[in-house]
Formats: structure tokens, C-alpha cells, sequence
């Protein structure tokens, strides 16, 4: 029969069975009161359609105004349906004076009823709502047709809201296109944290964030999920465990999606969503593959349709997967009904997916069904091209599902672990591999023994980057060049990559060997290779080490292409997976510690840090590690600067070859065991290095330092000699740091002049990248006291100096200040950058591959946004309005016209 309910609290949706709890969900009221003509709510079983209509009603004093007609499953006549219509409308307080009664009889049609109705409610002025519940319900094809009627001729005062588990063909378009509709789908309904914690609170069960975020996600929000979940907690001492592994197992949730869904599909769409459960997602030609049967397509689209907690993937419908719940009941059944069916569903689903190009679910079912033979040769034939894709997780999980009998037994397999050990930093158990695939060599069949050398070579290289080694790095480079150069096999289909690859890998190296020209020449041309191949994983690792070598000469060059690495990674989605994002992060943090903004600075090495235990490289350790040092000791923490010092320490030990920057940091860490009093453990540090290191500029520094401690100025001016004689270039911010170790010394000597033009020149090193550091971490301020007081020269530099000495922050401007009546272009930023820097504007163009009118051209726009009349004020305008990092005066160079 026709359900009626004729108020708001009698009767209830499916899912009330289990708890009728209506929460408010305000949200989603507004689009109800704002709606057209018609309202059309559909979304599956118990995703709270009901309730949500109910609660509006109730909460907006509607009750006396609402029809509500409840279309049941059994009933099938139009006639009753109709009169339950009627009698819905005539409960209501506008319906009771002009819907005329009628009583059933057999001369007494649909067609006779909408008409007459529509005449009834011509005279109709206040607003009127007829509620059609389970509207989907409504099967026969004349009440669909007269229902469409009613839409099209009744007054604008009844609105219709129409709940329903599919959409039905009643010419809906035709209001979508008058703005006559509003549509609230499944997607709209789906729960809140916040409104999942109201209704589980008003079943008296309170969950912690986590919990209560993973029992979401697992529902997806699904109204019913949620109250299935709140009674089944209702009951445990410990509800939080049962959040944490809710599933569609669970006997309430399984009975209910049986039930409602499951039970009321035809056979063979049972079928189909049953062998096609052991998949993560499905398309109609791979469901025809595991059914046997045809017109899979067809059926996913229909239950997609009919909201069956069936929901494409893609636009263009071609891949579908099952609600996770449902999913789990699915499993359920098919283990239960048939269990031995399952490993073979996994190894047709295997061949399906190998021979369509879908390599990563293919190896996992495979895995699935214990083929190991063909899960093992997948994953040899891909392992590499996932690499180069930055996939790292998955390279990294998928050898961790076969049995460690069948890694140790296959050669190309433990080629693929050692590059997955070598991934997770464990790089005695990768070499461990190495040598396992090695002895194997023998058992690789002829036709795959090219590429098995191939990977081979390749794991070696990524080893020996790993560890630093350059000499080894380059000569498994060469080896790899020249085995992939010599091939013109099918098995090198890579071939290009692997060239790239092995370029970045020879150029990183270089990289921290301090050979940065040589490094910077190599980077560019894989630059430019991998944007030219489209392979964004290799151009992240180019742009993360052209910041290395760019910010030895200038800081705004390194944090430029930093930010641009990062940026790659974020559109990529590799924030957690890269390695290369550990090493922009970290050099960013550098900078900013250069910069004296400690704070800005410590976000970007704990973001550095957290990626680490994702992607553990020893080089990268060091280099966080080193920088975390200083930033500590700028702050005065010496313990954590000590901690830090060591750990780096630690972690260069592991390494063949010290990274050149890190060598930088290990002579500030040294400076620091200075300021700590440790002179006696520095001396024997550095007694303990060879000659060459010893002469390094930057030990030089350490030398100077650890002799004014000792109270002997005249040999620390001496050790600073060879780096002050302008005989090599170096990077500002270190040489300022030795310019003030020699107007100290000097000082100490009483050369008071020489003294003073050694500050003057640190101060104009230091001003036009903010460089702040070096005179915090150099223990002479009376001596830009007096430089201030009998030069008058930078007097607004060392007041910040002095200021942050006495432990006030640089001022910091908020990200989002930028009140420019044009905003500056993406080329007109990168720009910017620049002209805090020395560099002229030839040679900002050649930094940027533009030319150079392009870059005048872009400078003009820009002292035109800024309402600037020269570089130094466009420089301040900029630091002022957040655009450019902030700083101190900018530097009184020449401007550009």
C-alpha cells in the first residue's frame, strides 16, 4: 500500500531502524529554502535523505504545510497511489479546504485524478510541499507519466521535493535549464567530522579526533554507516578500537547493505558484483573478463545510476569502484559463498590488467593469487619505469609482498630490493642485494638478461649516489651510458631515461663535491631533457641541486630554485615521497637562518625532517641536521646545537665523501664547540684533518676563531689571510663572517682603521640579502657600536643587529599582504628575486634564459606596480609588502631605468 505520513515524526528512512536520531544539518538547509520549484534529493540507501527533508521541516515550522507521501515498495497500482496523493494534500492546512475528497472506484484513472488535482490547486496562493519519499519506487510507467503531468501543470506555490535512490526520466532537464531545479546528490550528503561527532555524541559515544577521522573516511560520510556504527559503539567498553576497524563486516552494517542493496539485484548482477569485489576498481571490459559474461558496462552504469553504492572513477565512466562498506560486504560474501573461486578471480584479474597497461594492480593481483613467477617478472619489467615516474611508495611496497624465499631465488628480484633498501637508507642491506642478484646472474634467461644488467647498473649507481662516493658514481655512470648506447633493444625502451638518470646522478655528485660549475652544466642539461620528455620526477631532482649550487652564489638564486622544486613536488603530489623536497626545504631553511628568521627557519627543517622518515638519504640527514645545529645555537640552545652537531657527524660518517656545503656546516659547528669553551676538542678536530682540508676557506674560519679564543689575535688575522686576498670568489655570507673575525683581530691589535673598513665591507656583503647571522654568531658588537657612532654608515643595519642581538625577531609581514591595484605576473616575481641581489641585468637574463630587453622590459612593469622610481625602491616596496623575503635596507646600488 501507499505509506502517507502526514507529520513529521511518523515514520522514518531505512536507516532509522537502527537509531532515529534527525541532526540538524543547517548546511544543507539553505539550498531547501532557496530552492525552485522542484527539489530533487537523490543519493543510495541511508545516505539520510529522510531525515535531513524531516529535519528542515521540523526546524523551520513547516509541519501543517508539508504533504508527505511514502511510495511503497509492493504497491504497484497507480489508482492508490494517486489517492494517497490526495489524501497527503488534504492533511495539510491549505490542502483541507481545496483538494476535494475522492474515494476509490474502478472508473476513477490517474489521468482524471493529476487533472482534477491541477484545477484544485489553481486557486492554491500560500506555499504548499508535496514530499515524495522513495520515489524510485514508483515502477509503473502511466503513474510516471501523470506524475510528469502534475510537475508541468500544477501552480508555482506547490513545490515539490522529491526523494529518490535514481533519477527518473521526468523531464527534469527542461527546469534545470529554467532554474526551476535544485539537486542535492549523494556527494552533498555525505557527513562532516563535525556532524559525525554530533550524531555519535547524541548516542552518547564520544571518539578522539583520530578515531573519529578514520571512521569517516571509512564510511565516506554515509549517514547510515555512521548510525550503524554509533549503536554497534553504544554497546563496547572501548569504542574507539571498534572506530579504528569498522568495515562492512560488521554484522549491523552487513545485514543492512544486504538487505537494502545487495538482495535486491537480479542474479546476474549479483554475480557480477561479487567476482568482481577482489578488485580496487573495475571497468566493463575487465568485469566481462572475470563474469564470463558480456554487457558488464551496461550494469555498472545502471547501478551507478540507481545510486548502488557503485561510483565512477572518471568522467567518462569507464572505471567504477563499490563504497568501501559495501565493498567489505561483497568480500564477506564471496569468501562465504565461494572461497575457492577467489585466487582465481585475482590471477584473471592479473592477466587482464599485465595486458592493458595497468602494470601496478596486475603485480598486486598476482601477488594476490600467490602467482609469483608472473608477479616477480612484472615487477622486474616496471620497477624502473615506476621509478622514474616518482611512484616511490609503491616501488617500496610491492616488494615487501612476496615471500622472502622468492626474493632470495630470484636475481631480478633482488635487484628491485636493493634499490628499495637503498630507498629506505639501508644501504648495507641494498649492497647485501646486490651482491644476492649478482650470483644469480646465471639463472636470468637470454632474452631478459640485457635488461637485467641494465637494473643492475642502475641499483649500483643509485648505491654509490647514496653513499656519496663520486669516484664510484662515475664509473657505474659509464658503465650504464655505454651499455644503454651500445643496445638497440627492445628491453632498453628506456634508454633515454637511463641516459638522463645517469647525468643527474654524475652531476649530483659533483654537487657535493663542491665541482658546482660542472655540476650547474649537467643540471641544466637535464633540465632541460626532462622537461623536453615530459619526466617531472628527473626535473625535480635538477632543480633541488641547482639550488644547491645556486645558493653558494647567492641566496636568492638558491631559494628560487628551491621553491620552484617544491612547488613541482606539490603539483605532483610527492610533498612526502621525494627526497629532493628534503633538499629545498632544508636550503630554504638555510637561507632563512642566514636571514636570522629562526622561526620561518624551523618550520622549514621540521618539514625537511618529517620527509626524511619517508625517504631516508644520508646526504639530505646531514645536511638537516648540520643546519639544525646552527639554527639552535643562533638561538643560544647550545645542548640542541651540540645534539644536532652530532648526529650530523654521525650520519657523515656513513658516507664516502663528505658533502662539500656540509663541509661548510661541520666549520660552523666547530665554531660553535669554540663559543662553547671546547677549544681543546676543535684543535684536535682539526689536527686530525689533512692539509687540504685544513686550508679549506671555511676551517680557515675555525682556525681564526679558535685563535682569538686563545687570545692570540696576530695568528688568527694570519689564517684569515689567504681567504680575504680576493684570490677566489666566495659567497657573501661567509665571507663577511671573515671579515668580522679580522676586525676583531685587528681590533685586538689595535689597527682600529683596518678594523673598521673589515666591518664597513661585512656590513655591505651582508645588506643586500638581509644576511644577518654572521654578526650574531661573532661575538663584537661594541665594535658596530663604534662603527655606527664614527662612520654613520648602515646605522639601520646594525640597529636590527643590535636588536636581534638583544633577542627581538626581524619584523615579519603576513603572507597575504599584497595591496597592489595589479598584481604582479609569475615572470615579473621571478624577476624580483634578482634585484635584491648584485647581479646586473645581463646577468639576470642569462640566470633566467630570457633576454635582455625581455628582463628590462619585466623591471619597468614592475617599478610601475610598486609605484617604485629605482631598484633599491622597488627592493623596499616589495620586503614591505611581504613580496620579497623581509630584511634590512635594501642595497643602495645601482638602479635600473
Amino acid at each position: 500500500m501507499w505509506a502517507v505520513a502526514p507529520s513529521v515524526d511518523a515514520g522514518v528512512s531505512a536507516a532509522a531502524r537502527v537509531k532515529n536520531q534527525l541532526i540538524a544539518r543547517r548546511g544543507l538547509f539553505g539550498p531547501l529554502e532557496e530552492a525552485g520549484r522542484v527539489t530533487v534529493v537523490s543519493a543510495s540507501a541511508g545516505a539520510g535523505k529522510t531525515s535531513l527533508v524531516r529535519c528542515w521541516i521540523a526546524e523551520s515550522g513547516l509541519s501543517e504545510q508539508v504533504a508527505w507521501v511514502s511510495v511503497a515498495r509492493e504497491a504497484r497500482d497507480p489508482q492508490a497511489f494517486w489517492l494517497a496523493v490526495l489524501d497527503a494534500l488534504r492533511g495539510t492546512r491549505a490542502g483541507s479546504e481545496l483538494v476535494r475528497e475522492l474515494t476509490a472506484a474502478p472508473s476513477v484513472h490517474g489521468w482524471t485524478i493529476v487533472r482534477r488535482l491541477a484545477e484544485d490547486l489553481s486557486a492554491l496562493e500560500e506555499p504548499l510541499w508535496l514530499v515524495m519519499d522513495d520515489l524510485d519506487e514508483l515502477e509503473d510507467e502511466d503513474a510516471v507519466r501523470q506524475f510528469e503531468e502534475l510537475l508541468a501543470a500544477a501552480p508555482t506555490s506547490l513545490r515539490f521535493v522529491l526523494l529518490t535512490r535514481r533519477d527518473l526520466r521526468l523531464g527534469l532537464h527542461r527546469l534545470r535549464l529554467e532554474g526551476e531545479l535544485t539537486e542535492i546528490r549523494g556527494e552533498d550528503l555525505r557527513f562532516t567530522v563535525a556532524e559525525s561527532r554530533d550524531l555519535l555524541e547524541a548516542a552518547g559515544v564520544r571518539l578522539s579526533d583520530e578515531a573519529l577521522e578514520s571512521l569517516v573516511t571509512t564510511t565516506e560520510g554515509w549517514a547510515a554507516g555512521l548510525r550503524l556504527a554509533a549503536l554497534s559503539m553504544a554497546k563496547r567498553p572501548d569504542p574507539e578500537s571498534l572506530a579504528a576497524g569498522f568495515s562492512g563486516r560488521e554484522r549491523t552494517v552487513a545485514e543492512y547493505l544486504f538487505a537494502e542493496v545487495l538482495q535486491r539485484q537480479p542474479e546476474e548482477v549479483t554475480r557480477l558484483l561479487l567476482r568482481t569485489s577482489v578488485l580496487e576498481r573495475v571497468s566493463g571490459p575487465l568485469a566481462d573478463r572475470l563474469t564470463g559474461n558480456s554487457g558488464s558496462e551496461r550494469i555498472l552504469m545502471e547501478l551507478e545510476d540507481a545510486r548502488a553504492f557503485v561510483v565512477a572513477v572518471d568522467p567518462e565512466r569507464m572505471w567504477f569502484r563499490y563504497h568501501h562498506l559495501f565493498a567489505d560486504l561483497l568480500g564477506l560474501e564471496l569468501r562465504r559463498t565461494a572461497p575457492e573461486e577467489v585466487p582465481e578471480l585475482h590471477g584473471a584479474a592479473a592477466g587482464w590488467l599485465a595486458e592493458h597497461g595497468y602494470p601496478v594492480e596486475a603485480i598486486r593481483h598476482a601477488q594476490a593469487a600467490e602467482d609469483w613467477g608472473l608477479a616477480a617478472r612484472l615487477l622486474a619489467d616496471n620497477w624502473l619505469s615506476l621509478y622514474l615516474d616518482g611512484r616511490q611508495p609503491i616501488v617500496h611496497a610491492l616488494p615487501a609482498r612476496f615471500p622472502d624465499s622468492v626474493m632470495a631465488a630470484d636475481a631480478e628480484l633482488a635487484v628491485v630490493a636493493a634499490g628499495d633498501m637503498r630507498a629506505a637508507g639501508l644501504l648495507g642491506e641494498a649492497e647485501r642485494y646486490l651482491k644476492l642478484a649478482a650470483s644469480l646472474a646465471a639463472s636470468v634467461s637470454e632474452e631478459r638478461r640485457g635488461r637485467f644488467t641494465g637494473q643492475l647498473v642502475f641499483a649500483r649507481l643509485a648505491v654509490a649516489r647514496a653513499r656519496n662516493d663520486p669516484e664510484a658514481v662515475a664509473e657505474e655512470a659509464e658503465r650504464l651510458l655505454a651499455l644503454t648506447e651500445a643496445s638497440e633493444s627492445a628491453e632498453f625502451e628506456f634508454r633515454k631515461d637511463l641516459q638522463v638518470t645517469a647525468l643527474t646522478y654524475l652531476a649530483i655528485a659533483e654537487t657535493w663535491a663542491g665541482r658546482h660549475e660542472e655540476a650547474e652544466q649537467k643540471l641544466e642539461r637535464v633540465l632541460a631533457e626532462a622537461r623536453r620528455m615530459g619526466r617531472p620526477w628527473l626535473e625535480l631532482q635538477a632543480l633541488s641541486h641547482l639550488a644547491v649550487t645556486g645558493i653558494a652564489r647567492s641566496p636568492a638564486i638558491g631559494e628560487r630554485r628551491a621553491r620552484e622544486a617544491l612547488e613541482l613536488a606539490r603539483v605532483h603530489g610527492w610533498d612526502e615521497s621525494a627526497g629532493a623536497v628534503v633538499t629545498a626545504s632544508v636550503l630554504l631553511g638555510r637561507v632563512l637562518v642566514w636571514r636570522a628568521r629562526l622561526q620561518d627557519a624551523e618550520l622549514w627543517l621540521d618539514r625537511a625532517e618529517r620527509v626524511l622518515r619517508h625517504f631516508a638519504e644520508h646526504t639530505q640527514a646531514v645536511m638537516v641536521y648540520a643546519v639544525r645545529a646552527l639554527l639552535e645555537f643562533a638561538r643560544g640552545r647550545d645542548a640542541e646545537a651540540v645534539a644536532a652537531s652530532r648526529q650530523a657527524e654521525r650520519m657523515e660518517g656513513l658516507l664516502v665523501t663528505s658533502p662539500f656545503l656540509e663541509m661548510r656546516a661541520r666549520a660552523i659547528n666547530l665554531q660553535v664547540m669554540v663559543a662553547l669553551g671546547e677549544s681543546e676538542r676543535v684543535a684536535q678536530a682539526l689536527a686530525a684533518m689533512d692539509e687540504e682540508t685544513r686550508n679549506a676557506p671555511e676551517m680557515r674560519l675555525v682556525i681564526a676563531r679558535l685563535r682569538l679564543a686563545n687570545e692570540d689575535p696576530e695568528s688568527a688575522v694570519e689564517a684569515l689571510a689567504p681567504v680575504l686576498d680576493g684570490s677566489s670568489p666566495w659567497a657573501p655570507w661567509w665571507e663577511a663572517q671573515a671579515l668580522l673575525l679580522e676586525a676583531i683581530g685587528r681590533d685586538a691589535l689595535g689597527d682600529l682603521g683596518a678594523s673598521s673598513r673589515a666591518v664597513e665591507r661585512a656590513l655591505e656583503l651582508a645588506e643586500p640579502d638581509g644576511v644577518l647571522l654572521p654578526f650574531l654568531l661573532m661575538p663584537a658588537p661594541e665594535l658596530l657600536e663604534r662603527h655606527a657612532r664614527l662612520r654613520g654608515t648602515h646605522a639601520s643595519l646594525i640597529s636590527e643587529i643590535l636588536n636581534l642581538r638583544s633577542g627581538h625577531a626581524p619584523p615579519q609581514q603576513p603572507e597575504d599582504s599584497n595591496p597592489l591595484d595589479e598584481p604582479l605576473t609569475p615572470s615579473e616575481l621571478r624577476i624580483l628575486q634578482y634585484l635584491p641581489t648584485n647581479l646586473q641585468v645581463p646577468e639576470i637574463a642569462a640566470e633566467l634564459f630570457l633576454s635582455v630587453n625581455t628582463v628590462r622590459t619585466h623591471i619597468r612593469h614592475l617599478f610601475a606596480k610598486l609605484g617604485a622610481h629605482g631598484r633599491t625602491d622597488a627592493v623596499a616596496r616589495a620586503r614591505k609588502l611581504g613580496l620579497l623575503a623581509a630584511s634590512t635596507r635594501a642595497r643602495r646600488g645601482r638602479a635600473e631605468d
